[in-house]
């Protein structure tokens, strides 16, 4: 080889190696590979929040803080529980809130106070909750007696507060000023058919309202669904609320969607967006966001890009999941904000108190059906793999109950402890197509086992695996591999849970000594 040649070679390389590690450096889309969706952030500051969906789970509305618009950790949530006289709410009655509870929220910051905004299928209620402190609160919280769809709360610079909700036909509505009624007299349409920049037969009407106001002019950001087509970001602007509004189509790129803008203390801009990912549920993305002839350009030439040019992504171990060894020093919270409840808990018949490290799950009613049961304590699953696993002691449980570790979505799995016939045993369900199954059973001669379920969501393989030991140490796998899809009823991604149920005879319990969460499996097949 020539010295020529060498030297052009041997930059190259170097230059590869250099950009390998730059990339290496920058955020990675996605940003999180969890479910949190219809997500909305605002920036205080240097700090930015933001806001997400839990629908059934409870408490609700979780608050999220980053200093870097990528690595998230939770502080808080608007509320405890939406409402607690509901029978679908508490999962009384046969009765439950599936997909449903609350929906998309809108986070704003106005004059020294944070405000969160959500609305309710099942209640057919709009909520407002305020603080000053929206990591510790108290939270105000206002309730409106209609819903409004996917709505925008939004400050207007002359002291107007409006409401800006619907699909495909957008509506406008202005709030009084102490925000607790909406002024009927001002309801409007604000924009006829929000699809149009679309062009083409709509099978998701533009929903997912979030209205900004930058120099002066108002943007307003939505998603629809073309048939036959993907999940696609149309922005309108307008310079005046009255209008007119002209649309255009925002981004159209491996249906990541929904969202809004932030920008940085440096000036940079970027939208938040999220994907439809499979079974771990609806994902973040930022994209980068350059400003043409007053328009926001989202994307590198119409794409969703790889990497970002911020910090790189830190592991969201422990801030939106984490183990949990249950253990508590004096005036620590009962659960880590980590945890979330499906349905309105049963406060009466869980603690972490009763026995020092461990949390103890009592049985309350007779259930039948494994979606009814409550108490089920939950996290999210995570991508591209994770594993949950946890012990149970079980020598307090009664005949007929049922306790274990479940990965929780209509076509849930879960592996348990059974009391059957004055004899226990390590049970395997599969709920594929809904319709749960035992697939298989082994005896048990112990009062105690260990747990793991593990999930694969690469390539949205969405493949769960069961697993028992005795030890701790050696896994014996159990059942079969199960399918994860996405499914409308839940309208979520795949959680863990912890479980304790009976189906005879109420008043038993089982103790779970720890979860600990991993972003490893073993070799899925």
């Amino acid at each position: 080889m020539k010295t020529q040649d060498f030297i052009c070679a041997f930059l190259a390389l170097a230059m590869n190696i250099f950009a390998g590690q730059a990339q290496k450096g920058k955020a990675q889309n996605p940003i999180i590979f969890a479910d949190v969706p219809d997500l909305s952030i605002i920036r205080v500051n240097d700090t930015y929040y933001m806001s997400s969906t839990t629908m059934h789970m409870n408490p609700g509305v979780p608050i999220m803080k980053s200093k870097d618009l990528v690595s998230w950790h939770l502080v808080n949530y608007a509320y405890q529980t939406l409402e607690d006289k509901d029978d679908r709410l508490n999962l009384d009655n046969g009765k439950n809130d599936y997909g449903r509870g609350s929906w998309a929220s809108s986070l704003r910051y106005h004059n020294g106070v944070y405000y969160v905004s959500t609305f309710s299928g099942t209640t057919d209620k709009t909520y407002i909750f305020s603080t000053k402190d929206i990591e510790k609160g108290p939270w105000r919280r206002i309730v409106l007696s209609k819903s409004y769809h996917d709505h925008s709360l939004f400050f207007d610079d002359d002291g107007k507060v409006y409401l800006v909700w619907g699909g495909g036909k957008l509506q406008v509505v202005e709030l009084k000023e102490d925000l607790l009624e909406v002024k009927e007299e001002t309801k409007k349409v604000l924009i006829e058919n929000a699809n149009a920049p679309a062009m083409s037969e709509i099978m998701l009407p533009a929903e997912g309202s979030q209205l900004f106001k930058i120099k002066g002019k108002y943007y307003l950001f939505n998603i629809c669904w073309p048939k036959n087509g993907m999940r696609t970001v149309i922005i309108h602007r307008a310079d005046s609320m009255a209008g007119p509004w002209e649309g255009k189509v925002g981004l159209q790129d491996l249906g990541v969607a929904q969202g809004g803008l932030i920008d940085t203390p440096d000036g940079r801009w970027f939208s938040y967006l999220f994907k439809d990912a499979g079974g771990v549920g609806r994902i973040p993305y930022l994209v980068s966001v350059k400003w043409e002839n007053g328009w926001p350009v989202l994307g590198e030439n119409g794409k969703v890009p790889d990497n970002l040019d911020l910090p790189a992504n830190k592991s969201f171990i422990p801030g939106i999941v984490n183990s949990d060894e249950f253990t508590r020093k004096n005036g620590e919270n009962d659960l880590p904000l980590v945890w979330q409840w499906n349905h309105n808990p049963d406060n009466s018949n869980w603690s972490v108190k009763e026995r020092k490290g461990y949390l103890r799950l009592r049985t309350s009613k007779i259930d039948s059906s494994f979606t009814q049961v409550k108490n089920i304590l939950t996290q999210r699953t995570f991508g591209p793999v994770c594993s949950g696993s946890t012990m149970i002691e079980f020598s307090n449980m009664k005949e007929g109950d049922f306790a274990g570790l479940s990965l929780l979505q209509k076509d849930f799995g879960l592996v348990g402890v059974k009391v059957e016939n004055g004899k226990k045993k390590v049970v395997m369900i599969n709920a594929e197509n809904g319709n749960p199954k035992e697939i298989e059973s082994a005896l048990l001669n112990q009062d105690r086992v260990f747990f793991k379920a593990e999930c694969n969501f690469k390539n949205q393989a969405d493949q769960g695996k069961f697993y028992y030991s005795l030890d701790g140490k050696k896994w014996i796998s159990i059942g079969k591999t199960i399918k994860m899809p996405y499914t409308l009823p839940h309208f979520m991604g795949y959680r863990f849970g912890l479980f304790n149920y009976a189906s005879k005879t109420a008043g038993g319990f089982a103790d779970f000594d720890y979860f600990r969460v991993e972003d490893t499996i073993s070799e899925m097949k």
